[in-house]
């Protein structure tokens, strides 16, 4: 088959309909030429790739079977649905994935009929998909099908086993398609293995068992009570034969298992004998990451997320940053095996990113002092508070985003304790390409109100650095939060030295506006300042570090000296630094004006980081603006310049 032909199928497949109408012969054709689609695209327009070339043959045999969007397929986390986005009427567009204005890399249902949920955090799709069969039964749609697709990586994640637990205590009739290309849940055993799974997914078994089954239940031999327990036995048998048992078959459902991800014709044969059964179910695939891209096959970590790269050769094209700043992730890394160094106490834990947040460098230094825990960020913060509780000093470090779903590990097991974790947010902010589910844009506002939190975020590197060695020292719950991505110096090499918590810094002198900032975002800040005084502008620059304590003398000179305060955060505008802001000058009857910079009460898309700074007025020339528009007149300047403003009380108004 010529590449000519094979071009003729995906070019005229715009939706799931389209492929239906193929013959199943043809099928493996069209894997070929989709797997041949996403490496060309990815190639320039870098993605998720060894995620997605593992599952286009579990794509192309669900849209297959299922007649979606009317039946619902629910993918989880996303990375593995590229092939999805493809058939379902994306092809064209496929190469704006992850760009301004472009696709989503994850499945969305406001970009598509074709998504049945938002994916982009692990472990969800059980649930959800759950929740559809579910409806569906109480809405007498009984011809519709609900398939979660999940990975073995987002089956470490306990939402997943929760989904699990609860499938089997309610009427549905859920599949679930367990997407195994690392972890060896359930191994393919021989002969006797392979002869069980075709015996027990085939029309013909699975008639005589039903029928038997409904016998049963007519001469009053067994009831729809005892079914549960009938089903765990006929597991059990199934597993002493098979000499092999699974954790699936112990929540009482029906799990068919391992087959071959692989063979297209194969699944197909086998979602239709299984489809139309009763209870939930699990159909147990196995793939491998970036089939049919060898380098991607031989180094799955590697080829995740690549970048752009040759699709002749398999040359990644990684870009040579010569005399630049390295990334905060590597500066942590680093700084993390040089405290550990210092002190045997020092431990690293991370949900499954030990390479994005560079927590291998500990791996190798101390590899009995670094976690990786899987997909669980919850029972990542309350395993690092057992360490502490033991005398340890824990470094959690987990995303941004990703911390949302520990946020009750973190008030009950480490602030009420008031224990010795270092949390550090790696991702803070907006992250770019990976778009709305990932970004780090909430934590200032959610962790603020807790007791006992320390906050901070460093201005650069060396601030980093400093940082952690102040949270290595400070003996109580800490909290760091740092962006994805390259810093701003080139020698960030220091000496640690403390910063003291609730003591920010003064960047610049200005007189006629003071704009406040934390974090990263304050070299944005710093330029902006550039710009605007060679028009005549004078703004006074504070950069914070600690959003809690906030430094009280910095506000109270702000407040005493500026009728002007403009705050920028690289994060969400309610509940963050512009509000701690604000409640302190209503707090202490200061008549300051407050403008806040930072992320508007809405959801943020994807793009590059630059783009999404400049789509939120966070970028030098957005502040500029802000400055200009928000500067006080010239005679608000002498005003500034003249004595300290008394402030707003009662007591002033009586008189």
């Amino acid at each position: 088959m010529n590449s000519n032909e094979q071009e003729q199928l995906l070019q005229f497949i715009d939706s799931p309909a389209d492929l239906r109408k193929l013959p199943v012969g043809k099928l493996e054709q069209v894997c070929s030429e989709l797997r041949r689609y996403i490496i060309d695209v990815l190639s320039e327009n870098p993605g998720h790739l060894g995620a997605s070339l593992g599952t286009v043959e579990l794509t192309v045999a669900l849209h297959y079977v299922f007649h979606t969007p009317y039946d619902r397929i629910v993918w989880d986390v996303g990375h593995q649905a590229y092939g999805h986005k493809i058939l379902t009427g994306r092809r064209d567009i496929f190469h704006t994935l992850r760009k301004f204005n472009g696709i989503s890399g994850f499945p969305n249902p406001d970009e598509s009929e074709y998504d049945a949920f938002v994916a982009g955090h692990a472990s969800n799709s059980i649930s959800a998909a759950l929740g559809m069969s579910i409806a569906s039964e109480i809405k007498r749609e009984t011809d519709r099908h609900v398939v979660a697709v999940i990975g073995d990586g987002a089956m470490t994640g306990g939402l997943a086993y929760e989904g699990l637990n609860n499938a089997s205590s309610n009427p549905n009739n859920l599949l679930i398609i367990l997407n195994d290309n690392d972890m060896a849940i359930d191994q393919n055993v021989g002969g006797l293995s392979k002869y069980l799974v075709n015996i027990t997914t085939s029309h013909t078994y699975n008639k005589i068992r039903f029928n038997v089954y409904r016998k049963l239940l007519k001469m009053n031999l067994i009831s729809e009570k005892l079914r549960g327990n009938i089903l765990r036995f006929n597991n059990s048998l199934k597993a002493l034969i098979n000499r092999n048992h699974n954790l699936f078959e112990g929540f009482s459902i029906r799990y068919f298992g391992p087959v071959d991800g692989h063979n297209v014709a194969d699944l197909v044969r086998k979602l239709n004998d299984i489809k139309h059964m009763k209870g939930p179910k699990l159909l147990h695939i196995k793939t491998t990451k970036g089939k049919g891209f060898r380098p991607a096959e031989i180094s799955a970590v590697e080829w995740h997320a690549p970048g752009k790269f040759n699709k002749e050769t398999g040359q990644r094209v990684i870009p040579q940053y010569l005399n630049e700043p390295q990334t905060y992730q590597d500066v942590f890394g680093h700084t993390l095996v040089e405290l550990a160094e210092k002190d045997s106490r020092v431990a690293g834990i991370t949900p499954a990113m030990p390479t994005g947040c560079s927590m291998n460098f500990l791996m190798k230094a101390f590899p009995d002092r670094a976690f990786d825990v899987g997909i669980a960020e919850g029972h990542a913060v309350t395993f690092a508070a057992g360490l502490a509780k033991e005398g340890l000093i824990p470094f959690c470090n987990v995303y941004s985003s990703f911390m949302q779903r520990a946020y009750d590990q973190i008030i009950h097991d480490v602030a009420i304790q008031k224990l010795h974790v270092i949390l550090c947010l790696d991702r803070a902010g907006l992250v770019g390409e990976d778009g709305v589910t990932h970004h780090g844009v909430f934590d200032m506002a959610y962790l603020r109100p807790i007791p006992g939190l320390t906050i901070a975020s460093p201005l650069n590197e060396i601030d980093l650095r400093n940082l952690m060695y102040t949270g290595y020292v400070h003996s109580a719950p800490f909290v760091i939060r740092y962006p994805r991505g390259k810093g701003e110096l080139k020698d960030w090499q220091n000496k640690l030295e403390i910063l003291p918590p609730g003591k920010g810094k003064k960047l610049h002198e200005g007189n006629q506006l003071a704009l406040l900032s934390i974090g990263p975002i304050g070299n944005e800040a710093k330029r902006a300042i550039e710009i605007v005084e060679k028009e005549g502008y004078s703004v006074a620059h504070y950069d914070m570090i600690y959003l809690k304590p906030i430094d009280n003398d910095i506000l109270f000179e702000a407040g005493e000296r500026f009728e002007h305060i403009l705050t920028v955060e690289n994060g969400v505008i309610t509940g963050g630094l512009g509000s701690a802001v604000v409640e302190f000058m209503a707090e202490n009857g200061f008549t300051a004006q407050v403008k806040r910079i930072g992320i508007k009460d809405e959801f943020v898309g994807h793009g590059n980081i630059a783009e999404l700074h400049r789509l939120c007025g966070m970028d030098a020339a957005g502040i500029a603006d802000t400055i200009r528009a928000f500067a006080p007149s010239a005679s608000g300047r002498k005003f500034a310049e003249g004595k300290k403003r008394t402030k707003f009380s009662f007591i002033n108004i009586l008189s």
